[in-house]
């Protein structure tokens, strides 16, 4: 789920956070599922223990069902939904018909079930597009069970578990010595450690921000901050239900959650209330940095009218010579003083002089 745009230039007539307010805002869970099914599934498949492991990809899902079966751990990653091979997965692995609707649903909110004996979790992959300056999201299903976990993604291009692979094809990894509830922590612990990542880039676009306006904030620069408070927005949707997903886990009574992997998922709790605590700290920054850019705008509007306000001072003296000079009356001293217009004009130049020495002795400017 791609989400907007960079806002470095933005033309005064468009509001660009419109698509993304609605994006954040408008989601119904009520509403059945608007999303179509995609042109290609892809599913890899990797069944191992301790001393061996099988890889292989397919284009059928039904090339899978053995796998219920199967005596080793099984990790079938379905890239691509199709409403169809979904219900026939949920059908062979015993996954409830609600779980199927919410892995076939879009905007969901990040949750965790436990149904027909299976642990559900849903939460979203996010990622950081550099030449946008913006998060993006991916909804990820995973689906816990005895011997196997199977995860649902949108995009077959990119996910954040390309290590998991190395180290399932690695023989001694303490993944190939657990069981499949130990796959099922390392995949949320991947995505939870990625948001560290995400934030990351964030903290620089806020540093670089605050620089911007400290030194040369413009026209642009309210709108970047209302940008950035927006990705703040989205990551807190995203980050914070991921610590009652975890919770759900660890309270669960059923006996697919090892006691000796609940520590390791004790641990992912603990890192997604850093990670919560990192984006209220994020989202304070963005409050002080809208309050520092309107203290700076009304500092340059104070400085402005502190030079309009001299200036106006010092051409007064002028402004009254001139005036009294000038009225329409017989009998004006020195009107006929051959050295009079030098000496209203004098008067012009030396008063604004003195009147800059009083100003710059008491400190006005």
């Amino acid at each position: 789920m791609k989400r907007f745009i960079n806002t470095s230039r933005i033309p005064s007539f468009v509001n660009p956070f419109d698509k993304m307010s609605k994006s954040l805002l408008n989601v119904n869970p009520t509403l059945p599922p608007e999303r179509t099914d995609q042109q290609k599934i892809l599913v890899s498949v990797y069944e191992y223990n301790a001393d061996e492991i099988i890889t292989f990809t397919t284009e059928s899902v039904e090339d899978c069902f053995p796998l219920l079966e199967s005596d080793k751990i099984c990790w079938i990653n379905i890239d691509g939904l199709r409403k169809k091979e979904i219900e026939n997965v949920g059908s062979h692995f015993g996954i409830h018909p609600l779980i199927v609707e919410d892995i076939l649903s879009k905007g969901q909110r990040p949750k965790m079930d436990e149904l027909n004996t299976r642990i559900y979790c849903l939460l979203n992959m996010l990622y950081y597009n550099s030449e946008a300056k913006s998060v993006e999201s991916e909804q990820l299903s995973l689906i816990l069970g005895k011997h196997f976990v199977i995860s649902f993604q949108e995009d077959e291009k990119r996910d954040h578990f390309n290590t998991i692979r190395e180290k399932i094809k690695s023989k001694g990894s303490k993944i190939r010595q657990s069981n499949a509830d130990y796959l099922f922590y390392s995949l949320i612990d991947m995505i939870v450690d990625h948001y560290f990542v995400i934030m990351e880039q964030i903290g620089e676009q806020i540093e670089n921000l605050e620089e911007d306006i400290t030194h040369r904030p413009d026209t642009n620069t309210l709108a970047e901050i209302n940008y950035l408070r927006k990705e703040m927005m989205f990551l807190r949707r995203n980050i914070s239900p991921v610590r009652e997903i975890i919770n759900g886990i660890l309270r669960s009574e059923l006996d697919i959650i090892e006691e000796r992997t609940e520590k390791y998922f004790k641990d992912v709790y603990d890192h997604i209330i850093q990670a919560n605590e990192l984006a209220e700290n994020y989202r304070d920054m963005m409050i002080n940095l809208q309050d520092l850019y309107l203290s700076n705008v009304n500092l340059k509007m104070n400085e402005v009218m502190k030079v309009m306000a001299v200036v106006t001072c010092l051409l007064a003296p002028a402004t009254v010579i001139g005036g009294i000079f000038g009225m329409n009356f017989n009998r004006i001293p020195w009107l006929h003083n051959p050295y009079g217009f030098f000496i209203a004009v004098g008067l012009m130049l030396i008063i604004p002089v003195w009147m800059i020495w009083v100003f710059k002795r008491r400190g006005w400017f």
